[in-house]
């Protein structure tokens, strides 16, 4: 709060561009001074934003540890939030990294591209998280992850979670309870998936997942019920007269 008043109080001042060009881009002074006015706004948003995206984590952390304010200033220092468009291909295959994605707002998929057809695997959507195969083996990544709707989004790495271990060892316990947590719920996805029928799949969605419907385009969600698209029309319309009935 003490830096988004300080960019109102000094809006075109000379002390408001000191303050902007040491905590986030050197060149802004090449505005005209005309401009600059309408330019500590965006700021403001934009502070505004950041804000918002680090109250989502910690109000999600705090769900299993406390945070004192040193802790989350060292979050906050690491860089770590990006917003990232729709769209966004964040890992190709073939493709080595070490960077694992937690979803404050929005929604990302895994998928594979057989014989020129994407194959997702899995959606992503608020306060769920994704470390890619590839950061575990070393190896180059066999999928792909993309966004498919404008997102906020956590990047870290095995570094950065080393830096906060270290500082701060209770963090261990967060990523072990939320790491046994993913795990049994992706055993359960997948013993559904392979024990269900392409309608039980898309019921169990409705129950389960239902903003997915109106989240995910359609020929996405079909690749991720492992049918075609022709195929979960039909099955909708089926579903859709059943319930008339």
């Amino acid at each position: 709060m003490l830096f988004t008043s300080q960019i109102i109080v000094c809006g075109n001042k000379p002390q408001f561009w000191s303050t902007i060009t040491n905590h986030c881009y050197p060149n802004l002074l090449s505005f005209p001074s005309q401009n600059r006015t309408a330019v500590s706004r965006v700021f403001i948003v934009m502070l505004k934003k950041k804000r918002t995206m680090q109250n989502l984590l910690f109000d999600f952390i705090s769900k299993y540890i406390s945070l004192t304010e040193d802790e989350k200033n060292t979050i906050i220092s690491l860089n770590i939030f990006h917003t990232v468009k729709k769209g966004t291909t964040l890992l190709k295959e073939g493709q080595n990294s070490k960077d694992g994605y937690f979803v404050l707002k929005g929604c990302i998929r895994t998928f594979y591209i057989v014989e020129g057809e994407e194959k997702t695997t899995a959606f992503y959507t608020e306060m769920e998280g994704v470390t890619p195969n590839c950061v575990l083996s070393n190896e180059p990544s066999k999928y792909y992850i993309a966004t498919t709707e404008d997102s906020i989004i956590t990047i870290s790495n095995p570094d950065i979670e080393a830096e906060i271990f270290e500082k701060f060892p209770k963090f261990e316990k967060l990523c072990r309870i939320m790491s046994e947590e993913l795990l049994v719920k992706e055993q359960i996805n997948f013993d559904d998936f392979k024990t269900s029928s392409p309608e039980q799949r898309y019921l169990n969605m409705l129950q389960k997942r239902p903003d997915l419907i109106q989240r995910v385009p359609q020929h996405q969600l079909a690749s991720y019920l492992g049918i075609k698209p022709q195929s979960l029309s039909r099955l909708r319309a089926r579903i859709l007269e059943k319930n008339k009935s």
